[in-house]
C-alpha cells in the first residue's frame, strides 16, 4: 500500500464518499473537507481530525468560522491492509469526524461501532 499515488487515493476516497450512511452530509453546513499527509504534529496513529464548533455549541448569530475535517492519508495507508479496507476505514473516519461536527464524543463513538 505504500506506493499507492495521489491520484489513486483521490479515486479511493471518491468510492468512500459515495459508500457514506444515507443522510450523514445533509445537515452540513460550511464544512470543508482536506487531505493532507500527516497530523503537523506527526502523530502516525491519528487517521481524521475534525476542527471546528459542534452544532449544538454554536451561539445564535450563525456567524462561526467554518469547520474541517482532516484526512491523513500517510496513516489511513499505513493503516490500511489492502485498498478496500483503505475504502472502508476512509468511510469510518469521515463518518466518525462529522459526528464529532454534531457533538458525538469518541467515548460514544466507540459504543455505537464508528470509533
Amino acid at each position: 500500500m505504500d506506493d499507492l499515488s495521489a491520484e489513486e487515493f483521490e479515486a479511493i476516497l471518491d468510492e468512500a464518499i459515495d459508500l457514506l450512511p444515507a443522510g450523514v452530509t445533509d445537515e452540513l453546513d460550511n464544512v470543508a473537507l482536506f487531505v493532507e499527509d500527516q497530523p503537523e504534529d506527526g502523530n502516525t496513529s491519528l487517521l481524521g481530525l475534525y476542527e471546528g464548533t459542534p452544532v449544538g455549541e454554536r451561539g445564535i448569530s450563525g456567524l462561526e468560522m467554518p469547520d474541517n475535517i482532516f484526512l491523513y492519508r500517510d496513516n489511513l495507508i499505513a493503516f490500511a491492509e489492502d485498498r478496500d479496507h483503505l475504502r472502508d476505514e476512509i468511510v469510518i473516519t469521515i463518518v466518525h469526524e462529522i459526528a464529532h461536527f454534531f457533538g458525538i464524543d469518541d467515548d460514544r463513538l466507540h459504543e455505537i461501532g464508528w470509533g
